[in-house]
């Protein structure tokens, strides 16, 4: 039986109020989501659904996203120290960062500058330098360059639908729409602006933390050469392709996707202050709710080469997300 998520509100000392989703026992395994630019903390809901109650789960809308405050700045250095704000107030000293897209880049700056508070990494349809797929640099300087609020519900209906591969349910698709509408135009321009200027390719190797790329073969925001990029950059990593996906493969297949997180998670070799008989116990409790067998060593690095539909990149549409 799916579990209920707790709404809470995070007052982070610099000043942004984040309201979350928490699921799962205080005591338990803390695994942070961080959703991609215009979402909220409700577009991992299908996600949570699945996941075991054996993990604490926190799903954040981050700064001018959902219902959270809408400050100033919006680089990902800036999501970034509220994420470790977000953390302090929670009292969580050491997570799994689950990040898609603009949460991919969220988790890959905060696992650069604060590694010893990342156990994990899993990342969605990530980058290392959006500003490198040209369609996105035109996004920006176009369609983002004349929008204005209230915004239109059609253009983000459209928008939120050009980043599929496959149609999600109707109340799926409004849920996410609702929620996307709720950010201001200036976000909107300002956090992609904040994307497209970071590069992280440079800082990659210095991610200590194990971690899982999850791409979709069909995704033409996070192009292949983005993760071919990751791959050979990061120094313990591996690759999971969801044939048929998008840019969200998280939402096409979320029981799939939330089984994988499981399984990935009961696999983490514990550094020596982590391997207590407490975390041990909840180890076992989660492989015993894990619909598979645990499948992916993230202490292994697996470098794949492209798929055969890949080419080197993937075309890109002038409706671009991250």
């Amino acid at each position: 039986m799916p579990l209920s998520p707790a709404r809470g509100t995070a007052r982070l000392p610099t000043g942004p109020i984040l309201p979350y989703l928490d699921q799962g026992a205080p005591d338990a395994l803390p695994v942070v989501l961080l959703h991609g630019i215009t979402d909220s903390c409700r577009s991992f809901e299908p996600v949570m659904a699945h996941l075991p109650g054996a993990l604490r789960v926190l799903a954040p809308s981050q700064r001018g996203h959902g219902d959270a405050s809408t400050p100033d700045s919006y680089r990902p250095s800036d999501f970034a120290t509220d994420l470790e704000g977000f953390l302090d107030v929670l009292r969580l000293q050491q997570v799994v960062l689950v990040g898609h897209s603009m949460g991919a880049a969220i988790a890959q700056r905060f696992a650069i500058d604060h590694p010893e508070r990342v156990s994990a990494l899993i990342l969605i349809g990530a980058f290392a330098a959006l500003g490198r797929n040209p369609a996105c640099i035109e996004f920006g300087a176009v369609t983002l360059a004349t929008l204005t609020d209230p915004l239109d519900p059609a253009f983000v209906r459209r928008f939120q639908e050009s980043t599929l591969a496959r149609t999600l349910p109707e109340p799926v698709l409004d849920g996410v729409v609702a929620e996307s509408l709720k950010v201001p135009a200036r976000v909107w321009k300002a956090a992609w602006a904040g994307l497209l200027a970071a590069d992280l390719t440079s800082e990659l190797p210095r991610i200590s933390a194990p971690t899982l790329l999850v791409w979709g073969d069909r995704d033409e925001i996070a192009l292949w050469t983005e993760q071919d990029v990751l791959q050979r950059s990061i120094p313990r990593v591996h690759l999971d392709i969801f044939e048929g996906a998008g840019h969200a493969p998280h939402w096409e297949e979320p029981e799939r996707f939330a089984a994988l997180v499981s399984n990935s998670v009961a696999s983490i070799k514990w550094q020596a202050g982590l391997r207590t008989e407490a975390c041990a116990r909840r180890m076992r409790v989660i492989e015993r709710e894990l619909p598979l067998k645990p499948a992916i060593d993230l202490g292994l690095t697996e470098r794949r080469s492209a798929p055969g539909n890949a080419g080197g990149r993937c075309p890109a549409s002038s409706r671009s997300r991250a």
